[in-house]
């Protein structure tokens, strides 16, 4: 079964965010490396995702696009990536969300993904 976990952590939290170039991401990176060895194939894909200031929320009301600024909601925690895995079971899915780094930061949201196959 496939599942997505989602990565969350508090983007203005300098342990879980630390500057790109630090020794402290490095080991962050490390520990990510870590897991994709140790998911290895189960891994189906997955991205980092640029801070929440970059984004831009779209809703259409009668017709028109509206485009705003940042976020939609207004939380402490925010998604900074996610993968999709393969695990047979939620089980198995917990395990595989517990070894990434973050888990240890922040939080990681395990999601069946639906099958519309």
């Amino acid at each position: 079964m496939k599942y997505a976990c989602l990565i969350y952590s508090d983007e203005n939290d300098t342990t879980a965010n630390p500057d790109p170039l630090s020794k402290e991401m490095e080991t962050i990176m490390a520990g990510y490396m870590a897991f994709g060895g140790a998911a290895g194939d189960k891994i189906l894909g997955g991205e980092a995702l640029q801070p929440t200031p970059t984004a831009t929320c779209v809703r259409v009301s009668d017709g028109e696009v509206i485009a705003t600024d940042g976020p939609f909601a207004e939380t402490k925690e925010h998604l900074g990536g996610f993968y999709i895995i393969e695990a047979a079971d939620l089980d198995e899915a917990i395990a595989m969300a517990a070894m990434i780094p973050h888990a240890a930061m922040g939080t990681v949201e395990v999601r069946p993904v639906i099958d519309f196959g």
